[in-house]
């Protein structure tokens, strides 16, 4: 550290490399509207910044997110080209938050036939194209979300599912099989 000047205060401001032609506020004298004018962009820059770290934590986006759907996966899956920021757009898979429809490949031929109704019922109720995501999370698979999802008319897609009787309110643990249902009937 010999001959290294370590005042880092530069003879212009108080604080290094930020002359008066930087950083107007710094210079003794400035204007008020000059160190308002400072204060405020740094209060600027710290408010993104937690706003930015806040969302990192949360980890989701409370949404209205606009999208338009691509395809239809099956009954709580949908693919979607979701604009998120100004000419912004992702492909993304998105799992209907809050509910279980009955699976493409399912166990039986019941959950089977009920897998390819709750589809059709899906691609009458997005004819449209446009959605609306809600409440959007990483899904615990790679590569999809999770998400409220309304229909072109703004209606919440998981409620008209379950209200048809081709899905189940969904909110974690085990999912119950599809197949015990037919078999109960029979």
């Amino acid at each position: 550290m010999h001959g290294v000047n370590t005042d880092f205060r530069s003879r212009e401001g108080a604080h290094p490399g930020i002359g008066p032609d930087v950083c107007p506020g710094a210079r003794r004298g400035a204007s008020a509207r000059g160190r308002l004018a400072l204060g405020l962009g740094f209060l600027l820059i710290v408010g993104v910044a937690a706003a930015l770290g806040a969302a990192r934590g949360a980890d989701g986006v409370p949404g209205p997110v606009s999208a338009r759907v691509i395809n239809v996966i099956d009954g709580d899956t949908i693919l979607v080209r979701a604009r998120i920021w100004i000419g912004q757009e992702v492909k993304t898979r998105v799992r209907l938050d809050g509910v279980d429809a009955p699976e493409l490949r399912g166990a039986c031929a019941h959950e089977r036939g009920l897998a390819i109704d709750a589809r059709n019922f899906v691609v009458a109720a997005l004819a449209g194209g446009s959605v609306r995501l809600r409440d959007i999370r990483r899904g615990k698979y790679g590569g999809r979300v999770l998400a409220r999802v309304a229909t072109p008319e703004g209606e919440d897609l998981g409620a008209l599912l379950v209200a048809a009787g081709l899905a189940r309110a969904y909110h974690g643990g085990r999912r119950g099989g599809w197949c015990d249902e037919a078999a109960a009937r029979s």
